[in-house]
């Protein structure tokens, strides 16, 4: 029980984390561009030219609109999680209205503050993502195209957010539309990069004439799994037995050096594995 309240607690701490880095990329680069980058803030931001209300207060109105859909499409972890993220974003953000009022851009330049913001946001999104967490409204509405049409989470993303940044030609000027066009093209490229980075496992085939080893260091040192095969060397006809395991990069890290230390003579191939499905045992 403390096991799973501690993990619980080290989950949270992360969401909270990354939401700040949301939080952040909104106001102090977002914000003062001007530039609707499709997003449920660039939205908000929209809808603050018609209506009088804080930034903070439209996106949590709009954040609500969307959890009940989270909750009954994608799943009651996702929705728990989003709530939670749904209901401290406008919180970081009403705290940085108070913090620094009437923020301005640093370099006065919309295209450098929307580089930032794209950068500074995808870390954010990619680890809410990872998390199965998200910053609510749009992010919930790329969930569910990636998990009903199996579409990449990035471009997921960038498909609504286009409709959010076509629609402020009716505040911006051209120049504006046209770079929160771009930039939202761009956000979406580069929370694909942070997401397959995140999620990134190495497939490493081994064989070794130390082989029992080898399998028992994967079983209990690293608690992961492994699949033998058998086979025969072309050359001298003799069988071998090859190891298969998929690891993090964590796990990476600890396996190579103790199969050069364990057996330096062992062919070991290794690949990238970009997604893994797959039932954990019980």
């Amino acid at each position: 029980m403390a096991k799973k309240s501690m993990r619980v607690i080290g989950e949270y701490t992360m969401i909270t984390a990354a939401t700040f880095v949301v939080a952040a990329a909104v106001y102090f680069f977002l914000i003062p561009s001007g530039v609707s980058v499709g997003s449920i803030s660039g939205l908000a931001m929209l809808l603050g030219n018609v209506i009088p209300l804080p930034i903070s207060v439209l996106t949590f109105i709009l954040n609500a609109a969307l959890l009940v859909v989270g909750f009954l499409f994608i799943g009651r972890e996702f929705g728990v999680k989003t709530v939670y993220t749904s209901l401290i974003l406008p919180v970081f953000l009403w705290v940085f209205e108070q913090v620094f009022p009437d923020f301005v851009s640093i370099k006065q330049d919309a295209m450098m503050d929307t580089v930032c913001y794209i950068f500074v946001v995808s870390v954010g999104l990619a680890l809410l993502f990872w998390m199965n967490a998200s910053s609510g409204g749009l992010d919930i509405v790329a969930k569910l195209l990636n998990k009903y049409f199996h579409m990449e989470l990035g471009k997921a993303m960038a498909l609504p957010g286009m409709c959010v940044a076509l629609s402020s030609v009716f505040f911006s000027d051209k120049k504006l539309v046209v770079l929160g066009i771009l930039g939202t093209y761009l956000n979406g490229i580069v929370l694909d990069h942070f997401i397959f980075g995140l999620n990134l496992k190495k497939r490493v085939c081994i064989i070794s004439e130390k082989e029992e080893e080898i399998r028992q260091f994967i079983l209990h040192t690293l608690h992961s799994g492994a699949t033998i095969y058998q086979g025969f060397g072309a050359f001298d006809n003799e069988p071998k037995t090859e190891i298969i395991t998929i690891v993090d990069k964590n796990e990476y890290a600890q396996l190579m050096p103790y199969i050069l230390k364990t057996d330096p003579k062992a062919f070991v191939t290794v690949y990238t594995v970009n997604e893994i499905i797959y039932r954990p045992k019980r």
